[in-house]
């Protein structure tokens, strides 16, 4: 992904910011493409490791990356400086509602062979301290390549508050608030979508909760 999606609209670098992400949001509302860039840096691997893993396909994981920092760009004056992560989550979410919605029809594009995709996806929490060996490495892909079928397999509201929650480390409260669901509904679909993930990834000797 390019390290700067705003790069060509920086005008003159100025001098240097705060990096508290709070004095960055506000200069980024005064106008501050450079501000803004920096969130970008800050967020943009998150955001591409949520729509991947809700989509499953880099390409279009790309494209909903791009647009929710573009939407959220032209959009700053509607943020209520709440948690700003949070509303970037919402976008995203949207998105890629948006995007199912308009693959219900088509098939979801395999990773399967896209080692790419593989080594830039987040892990789940137990395979984030593998070692780098080689026959490792073969381990872990095929584990993800497992991890993100079953992930595809599921209902796409269980998907979705499962990688809130296990992948991005987000608590209830907020997954119900970048959801716009009752805590209730989350406690649910996160239970019966781990246990369906479960289900699935036990026949294939992997268990991540």
């Amino acid at each position: 992904m390019d390290n700067s999606l705003f790069a060509s609209y920086v005008v003159s670098p100025g001098r240097p910011l705060d990096n508290n992400e709070s004095d960055l949001v506000m200069a980024a509302e005064r106008g501050s493409v450079e501000a803004f860039n920096q969130l970008v840096l800050c967020h943009q691997d998150r955001i591409f490791n949520l729509a991947l893993r809700i989509l499953g396909d880099e390409d279009t994981a790309e494209d909903i990356t791009q647009n929710t920092f573009m939407n959220a760009y032209l959009n700053l004056s509607r943020f209520r400086h709440g948690s700003f992560h949070g509303w970037l989550y919402r976008i995203a979410t949207n998105a890629c509602y948006d995007e199912y919605r308009q693959q219900k029809s088509r098939p979801m594009l395999p990773i399967n062979n896209k080692d790419q995709a593989e080594e830039r996806m987040l892990p789940f929490e137990q395979f984030s301290g593998t070692a780098a060996l080689p026959e490792l490495e073969v381990e872990r892909h095929e584990q993800e390549r497992v991890i993100q079928s079953a992930l595809n397999g599921l209902d796409p509201d269980q998907r979705t508050v499962i990688v809130l929650v296990d992948q991005q480390d987000l608590d209830y409260k907020e997954a119900a608030q970048i959801l716009g669901i009752p805590l209730g509904t989350v406690k649910s679909r996160l239970a019966r979508g781990r246990l369906r993930l479960h289900q699935i990834l036990s026949k294939a000797n992997i268990d991540i909760y």
